[in-house]
């Protein structure tokens, strides 16, 4: 039986030369994604020794250089530099002719849609709005995490198509958002993901303070159970004292926070009257215990909770679920509750090594 030969993906003709303008996060990730689809990396920006690094890692071989030589040399070009930074590249790459007519340019900002790209559009070029609906890390993993990854896709209705089939080939799932929606829609993702992140480092720091050895062990399956129940099942999913209406252990629980961890409480008030309004509206909490807990909520903002009362455990059901300990924010956020720096990292913003640097910032 005779069988027939399947290509090699290396043999393939590229379609599109690529490059990429701020070698942060998410840029090589995308651009060595697109490799596999058969497309050619053929340049990339970066500055910093982190930048190049990750350019070295993800995109091997491929030239460093500035942004508009970059663009010299590339069919699509990818412009992925933080939201505050992209209308000034945009305008600057214009402004200096480095933008060509009939190229392809490709930002991966939440925020904006694709009129942050009309001075580019004026110049010829064809503006796409792909934003990845994924955190990165800067390394090979993030290319596997793009199969399946929601994109948030805008762009003119004659180049919809076009940017909807880049997504397929990165192995997302495209979403068409319109330019007027692209801040709630990128608020919405920016609430759900980056405040997560704060409320586990916070869960995470209240543990080891109560003496938990492993925290992320700990939190893992919880986490996960909650997470899950919330994705498949809304506001049904509310447990904890909160949606109880267990008055008395929401008051322990400020007592307890002022006294190990004050900057907590301001998050954990928010979270809990918002999960209390919900859990009001959805029916989980009946409004003849809503008012003690309230009340509770009430003077926690002004610091009279006292010592909490018997407190307790507030019943048999999982602990915390979605009003548990750890609230996004509050005024002076922990060392490690915000963005996550490598150990050494310098601890100056303006340093091209530290995470918020605007080469190694990917808001999303």
């Amino acid at each position: 039986m005779s069988t027939s030969q399947q290509p090699d993906p290396r043999d393939r003709p590229a379609r599109l030369t690529v490059g990429v303008v701020g070698a942060g996060r998410v840029g090589p990730a995308l651009a060595a994604s697109l490799k596999l689809a058969g497309h050619r990396p053929v340049a990339a920006s970066g500055v910093s020794d982190a930048s190049r690094r990750r350019a070295e890692l993800l995109l091997p071989g491929v030239p460093l250089m500035p942004p508009a030589e970059v663009l010299q040399r590339a069919d699509l070009v990818l412009l992925t530099v933080p939201d505050d930074t992209l209308p000034g590249l945009v305008a600057g790459l214009a402004e200096t002719g480095a933008v060509r007519p009939g190229q392809l340019l490709v930002h991966t900002s939440g925020r904006y849609g694709a009129k942050v790209l009309d001075a580019a559009l004026r110049a010829g070029a064809l503006p796409l709005a792909l934003h990845p609906a994924m955190t990165f890390t800067g390394t090979p993993v993030d290319v596997q995490r793009l199969a399946g990854c929601s994109f948030g896709v805008t762009a003119p209705e004659e180049l919809r198509m076009a940017a909807e089939a880049l997504v397929i080939e990165m192995g997302g799932e495209p979403e068409w958002i319109a330019e007027e929606r692209r801040p709630l829609y990128h608020a919405a993702l920016a609430l759900g993901a980056n405040h997560l992140v704060t409320l586990v480092a916070q869960s995470m720091e209240l543990l080891r303070e109560a003496g938990v050895g492993a925290p992320d062990r700990m939190l893992g399956p919880l986490l996960g159970a909650a997470l899950d129940n919330a994705l498949r099942s809304g506001d049904a999913a509310l447990t904890g004292p909160v949606a109880r209406g267990d008055a008395g252990t929401v008051a322990a629980h400020i007592a307890e926070l002022r006294r190990h961890a004050p900057q907590t409480v301001a998050g954990y008030l928010a979270m809990a009257r918002a999960t209390a309004d919900r859990a009001l509206a959805h029916g989980l909490l009946k409004p003849e215990l809503a008012e003690d807990l309230l009340g509770v909520l009430a003077d926690g903002v002004d610091g009279s909770d006292g010592d909490g009362g018997t407190g307790g455990t507030g019943g048999t059901d999982s602990p915390g679920g979605t009003g548990g300990p750890g609230g996004p924010g509050g005024t002076n956020p922990p060392k490690g509750s915000g963005s996550p720096a490598a150990p050494d990292a310098p601890e100056h913003p303006e340093h091209p090594e530290h995470p918020e640097h605007p080469e190694n910032r990917e808001d999303r």
